[in-house]
């Protein structure tokens, strides 16, 4: 998984949300607001591929949490992603 092209983490009036940039996103006219901890998932995969394991590991080690817990959110965290259109 990886997130696309185009798509930019921006924080606008204090809120982490993602915009699209350029002529490849013309049809994704809305903003996608992220909390900080799925902000600081954004700023750890950019421009990298992903799994939702790495995202799981990435909140077990920086966040008091474990995998149990951690896995269905990210689980629904990238059903966002992937219904937005945001990752390929």
């Amino acid at each position: 998984m990886k997130i696309k092209d185009g798509f930019i983490l921006r924080t606008i009036c204090g809120e982490n949300v993602v915009v699209g940039e350029g002529l490849a996103q013309v049809n994704f006219n809305k903003l996608l607001s992220l909390n900080e901890t799925a902000a600081f998932l954004w700023k750890e995969v950019e421009g990298k591929d992903f799994t939702k394991e790495d995202l799981v590991k990435l909140l077990v080690d920086n966040y008091e949490v474990t995998a149990e817990v951690a896995g269905p959110d990210v689980d629904k965290l990238l059903g966002t992603w992937v219904s937005e259109g945001v990752v390929e």
